[in-house]
């Protein structure tokens, strides 16, 4: 039999980068994987070969003589993999270990507890974990802040599935729940994956956050303003509350309703509500309301840029 082209059975050029054979060799092991192809001798006797390939293309210095001398480069003896090493994690002829370890290419997916890899060529390959399913979820204003139970639909294998989520208080945008063994099905008998969802928070028809805290913008009138008076403002979880607005209180005054905020995740602090007092003036006046007006400029003189600038 001739020596086979390494690059050839990973499907990639000489020139190929670390990374390109990587990836290369990532797809084409878990395609014809024993849990992938189970009872399958083509697939298994190519899934040795993937692994031969691997475990020379990946290293540098033997990739440098490889190139150079080929399958008989000094060091590439006998054995399961190049070099005697044997399979990765066992003792092989030579006493050495390979330098390719399945678990950390395949992010923990080859083997569990306990399963140092591929012992030896009698040893039964580990079970493929199935695939995790990423998904982005848009989840209510108030559900992010105060937490509370969201559903979710998910199509598997055609058929739609709801999901009832539980949610921590104080997510974000970004943040991501895990739920474990709700991804794709193992093609063996191992575990299934994980499904990860991305949350997004709708935006609120009138409140919005600054980290734990909330805020809203409160229209009071001129009057108001100056006089003081006292206006009902909504909170999120505690319905409508009774907030004092001082006498000569400015527009953009913000006003503390302590521990009415979101819940920060890491402290486990509750933040604040911050009501943003915004002065409106009517768009159109009428005679006697313009008399008013007048009035009060002449009775109550002032300049609120003086000596701003």
């Amino acid at each position: 039999m001739s020596d086979p082209d390494y690059y050839k059975v990973l499907g990639v050029s000489r020139k190929a980068s670390a990374d390109k054979i990587r990836k290369a060799y990532k797809k084409l092991a878990k395609e014809n994987h024993p849990d992938s192809k189970p009872d399958d001798e083509a697939a298994a006797e190519k899934f040795k070969r993937i692994q031969d390939a691997y475990s020379v293309l990946s290293d540098a210095k033997k990739r440098q003589q490889y190139d150079q001398f080929g399958t008989t480069f000094p060091g590439n003896g006998p054995g399961p993999f190049p070099g005697g090493g044997g399979w990765p994690g066992g003792g092989g002829r030579t006493g050495r270990s390979s330098p390719l370890d399945l678990r950390d290419l395949f992010g923990g997916i080859f083997g569990g507890k306990g399963r140092g890899g591929f012992a030896s060529q009698g040893q039964a390959a580990p079970p493929l974990q199935g695939d995790d399913i990423r998904i982005q979820v848009e989840i209510p204003f108030q559900v992010a802040a105060n937490g509370g139970n969201h559903s979710v639909q998910l199509q598997q294998d055609g058929k739609m599935e709801r999901l009832n989520v539980k949610i921590p208080p104080g997510v974000t945008t970004g943040s991501v729940i895990r739920l474990a063994g709700q991804g794709q099905p193992s093609l063996g008998q191992g575990p299934a994956g994980d499904l990860k969802l991305s949350l997004k928070v709708a935006p609120h028809p009138y409140f919005r956050r600054q980290g734990r805290h909330l805020l809203i913008d409160v229209p009071i009138t001129p009057g108001e303003a100056a006089l003081g008076a006292k206006v009902d403002v909504p909170t999120l979880s505690e319905g409508m509350v009774s907030v004092t607005i001082p006498p000569g209180t400015s527009g953009g005054t913000k006003l503390r309703l302590k521990g009415k905020g979101v819940k920060d995740q890491k402290t486990g602090e509750t933040g604040d509500q911050h009501v943003v007092v915004k002065i409106v003036v009517p768009k159109e006046l009428s005679d006697d309301a313009r008399h008013a007006y007048e009035r009060l400029a002449d009775v109550a003189p002032m300049s609120p840029r003086s000596g701003l600038w």
